[in-house]
Formats: structure tokens, sequence, C-alpha cells
């Protein structure tokens, strides 16, 4: 399935621009998520220093070791599942129409709000920290006259460039709006 029939493109639209989060936001979880693999070493590590050992080397303290090692890994897996579907799913789409912003909550929840480049009235990116100042990237917020006073996108690569272009993009939509009050699509 393409990414125009989710977003329902319309016949005069063309996508512009996807952008997603910067890749180095996602290291964090990544390490986080290493640590939480190798720290049931430590632990053996402490059992085996200590008196403890001999009720682990039971048929019932080896099932429980087994047991709860099991959940242990499996909610480290799901912890770090998670973090990466909500980073890769998180999807902000320019078009010559309009922004959509794709953002994905948890497992299973997902909002999807749309706004028409015509509407928007200030835009403005940060870029706050080193690690931001770095790797060129940092937060959009854009001001609108919609439904959804504000869209944010969170730290996407390079957003000076993206909000002049988005800024660009408004003016041109803007202008063919004042041309043409009656709602008539653009030719291509």
């Amino acid at each position: 399935m393409s990414l125009s029939n989710i977003i329902n493109q319309k016949s005069y639209e063309k996508i512009v621009r996807t952008c997603r989060r910067h890749p180095v936001t996602f290291v964090p979880y990544v390490i986080f998520s290493l640590l939480l693999l190798i720290a049931p070493l430590g632990l053996y590590w402490l059992v085996s220093e200590s008196s403890l050992l001999p009720y682990f080397q039971t048929r019932t303290g080896w099932t429980i070791v087994v047991l709860g090692g099991s959940i242990y890994y499996l909610s480290c897996f799901l912890f770090f599942y998670t973090h990466f579907v909500t980073f890769h799913l998180d999807l902000w789409i320019v078009t010559n129409d309009r922004l959509l912003d794709m953002e994905q909550k948890g497992l299973f929840h997902r909002t999807i709000s749309e706004v028409d480049l015509y509407q928007i009235q200030d835009a403005s990116s940060e870029v706050h920290g080193v690690f931001p100042s770095i790797f060129h990237y940092g937060n959009i917020i854009l001001q609108t006259a919609a439904t959804v006073p504000k869209f944010t996108f969170k730290n996407v690569s390079n957003p000076d460039q993206l909000r002049e272009e988005i800024l660009h993009l408004a003016a041109e939509d803007r202008k063919f709006h004042n041309q043409h009050n009656d709602n008539t699509p653009p030719t291509p």
C-alpha cells in the first residue's frame, strides 16, 4: 500500500516531503535497552558471590530463575519494540496543499491530524542542546487558524530548512486560495 492511498491524496496533490524523527534521537532507547539486557549478568554475579546460591540450585529455585528471566527479557524486548514502533511510525507529510501529522502514541493508538497550508499563520524552529546542534535536528512549531491550533514536528532533521520550505509552500497555497475563492482544485 502506497503512502498516497493512506492519506487519501487528492488528484492535484503532490507529496513534497516526508519527515521522521532524526535517527540520533533513538540512540538513548537503544543504549537503555542494552543496559537492561546486561543487567541480569550483574544480578547473577551478586547472587553467585552471596550465600543465596544454594537456594537457586534447587529444582524450584531454577524454575523461578528461568520463569523470572523469561518474563524479564520479554519485557525488555516489548519495551524496545514499543519505542521502535512509536519512533518509526511517527511521520509528517508535507504536500503542496496540506500538512499531515501521523503520530503513533503506542502499539495500538495512532492520531492523524492535518491542516491546509493556507491556514498556517506562523512557523518557528528551535534547536536546543549540544546534540541537536551537532546533528542538526530540532522542532518546528506551526501556529494555524485551523481546529488544531498548533502543529509540532518533533526532532526533525534540518528544521530551519524545512520551516522555510513550509512557509514557501504556505505562501504559494495562500496565493492560490486568494485567486480562487470558489475552491476549484489547482491544475498540476
